[in-house]
């Protein structure tokens, strides 16, 4: 193992957005009993401690791999397309017009059963994203396309929270 690999070549996994759930998980298994620092018990500390990176590193990849939005990120920033999502917030116009939408929607709403509909629409709204997002990274290779797409499917994640904190709101 290499601690420079991407998390791709560490998990051996082709280089792109679709990838295995399970593929995924049975991969970080695998490299983590190969890591474990008990396992490195009776070479001593330096060696353990190692072990330890090993783990940490092992850990950090899975995170990013499990998460589509965290893997559509990470193959943009591996292609130099950064999301910068702090500071790039330019949208195209049809996706702010939406934003407007739903937060008229969120604001005008005064039943769960309109928070529910508004939830069903942004997690419809998030599965088509996830799809432009797959399409961008393996079929066209767009990575910077990707990376406009991502801060979109970040916006509609963070409202869709929004929406599951008002209907928490009104159910108690």
């Amino acid at each position: 193992m290499n601690l420079q690999s991407t998390d791709f070549e560490l998990f051996q996994l082709p280089l792109q957005f679709a990838q295995s759930r399970e593929l995924i998980d049975t991969r970080w298994k695998e490299l983590q009993r190969e890591a474990h620092p008990d396992k490195f018990a009776a070479q001593g500390a330096a060696a353990q401690r190692l072990a330890m990176q090993w783990s940490v590193r092992i850990n950090e990849a899975y995170q990013r791999l499990k998460d589509p939005l965290k893997r559509a990120s990470y193959l943009c920033e591996l292609h130099d397309s950064h999301i910068n999502a702090e500071n790039n917030t330019a949208m195209p116009p049809a996706f702010l017009i939406q934003q407007m939408e739903w937060r008229e929607a969120l604001e005008d709403a005064t039943t769960i059963a309109q928070l529910e509909a508004l939830s069903d629409e942004t997690t419809a709204a998030e599965k088509a994203q996830l799809a432009v997002i797959a399409h961008a990274l393996d079929v066209e290779q767009d990575h910077a396309k990707a990376a406009t797409d991502v801060r979109s499917l970040m916006f509609i994640q963070r409202f869709g929270t929004e929406v599951e904190a008002r209907i928490d709101q009104l159910a108690t």
